[in-house]
């Protein structure tokens, strides 16, 4: 890769990008499909002066700080004029209207060589700096989607970050050792609006969405218990009914999250509406007040027992939730997203453990 003004040069311009022949001579790759105002001038237009007050947008005289940094770089205009791949006579003009825009001289004319002036070297040096940062955040934009090295925005339900996700991170990294993850834990809604706004590449999600503006692919079930007191008046039995606990006092995640919505729905499935006490975002800590006798709780099974809390087996109604990946429909995923992606829809009915 051209490294320096020159290279700097095309990528601000958005002219043409450089690379390096044979002896080291430099030579363009390809002409980007951009119309400029100086390539395009004709020979006999007008010079357009400009005033830069204190409010002018200088990022109107990019292409031509770029042109300007090539020049003084090589201090020849011809030279310069061969390396952007320009007519000499239209950069020589690009450089000449730079300074008739500045009210300065950047340039000391020797024929075609040219050096600086002490004002074109505090330019000169301004320019270098910013081009060195446009070309940082060039490589940084590339190295986001690199396939092999890029970096996935990842979230998931509180409830799968124990256990299910790492399990496919492992799994995916054995692969993929250098993408990088950027994991969000969230509850469904919000992670879904973090994924409208392109914070999220992709999403493990419950209940799925059915938006249009959404794609979501199923990927297993997980029963979900209702965990009970270790005194409870059920606590001897296996299995229940839902309705069994309809007149108890019940535990739960807050309005919004997609568990709440899904316990909500099944007790309705089963005639009555739950009488809730205490709301929470942490089924750990929800898993604890059961414990503590504040109530009962329809929560996934635990992957280590809590002291004081049974787990039992609801045979009505079918208390499962599905479990999805979710995307943007209408967003291309980076290389590196769309790998995980496919990995992840290749572990389907894999994702959690099964009894």
């Amino acid at each position: 890769m051209l490294t320096g003004a020159g290279a700097d040069a095309s990528v601000l311009a958005g002219c043409m990008t450089m690379t390096l022949g044979p002896g080291g001579l430099m030579r363009p790759m390809h002409q980007w499909g951009i119309i400029d105002a100086v390539t395009h001038e004709s020979s006999s237009a007008p010079v357009r002066l400009v005033e830069l007050g204190p409010d002018t947008d200088v990022t109107v005289l990019a292409p031509q700080l770029a042109e300007f940094a090539a020049v003084a770089r090589l201090e020849h205009v011809t030279q310069a004029a061969q390396l952007l791949g320009r007519p000499q006579p239209t950069l020589s003009r690009a450089v000449a209207r730079l300074e008739a825009e500045l009210g300065v001289d950047l340039l000391a004319r020797q024929g075609r060589a040219v050096r600086l002036t002490r004002a074109g070297r505090i330019l000169l040096d301004a320019v270098e700096r910013a081009l060195a940062e446009v070309e940082r955040g060039v490589e940084a934009a590339r190295a986001e989607a690199d396939p092999a090295g890029g970096r996935v925005a990842f979230g998931f339900l509180h409830t799968m970050g124990s256990d299910a996700v790492p399990a496919l991170l492992r799994g995916f990294r054995t692969g993929h050792p250098r993408v990088r993850f950027q994991l969000v834990q969230d509850y469904g809604a919000a992670m879904l609006e973090r994924l409208r706004a392109g914070e999220l590449d992709l999403c493990l999600v419950s209940p799925l969405p059915d938006a249009p503006d959404l794609v979501a692919r199923p990927l297993d079930e997980q029963r979900l218990f209702l965990a009970v007191p270790a005194e409870h008046r059920l606590a001897a039995r296996r299995r229940i009914r839902l309705a069994e606990v309809a007149d108890d006092t019940w535990v739960a995640v807050e309005e919004g999250y997609g568990l709440r919505h899904i316990m909500e729905g099944f007790c309705a499935e089963a005639g009555f509406t739950p009488r809730i006490a205490f709301e929470g975002e942490e089924v750990e800590t929800l898993r604890g007040l059961v414990a503590a006798g504040l109530g009962v709780a329809l929560l996934p099974p635990a992957l280590v027992p809590r002291p004081g809390v049974v787990e039992l087996e609801v045979t009505a109604p079918r208390t499962r939730r599905a479990i999805g990946l979710a995307w943007h429909a209408n967003r291309p995923l980076t290389p590196p997203a769309a790998a995980f992606r496919d990995f992840v829809l290749s572990r389907r009915g894999s994702i959690l453990a099964h009894d």
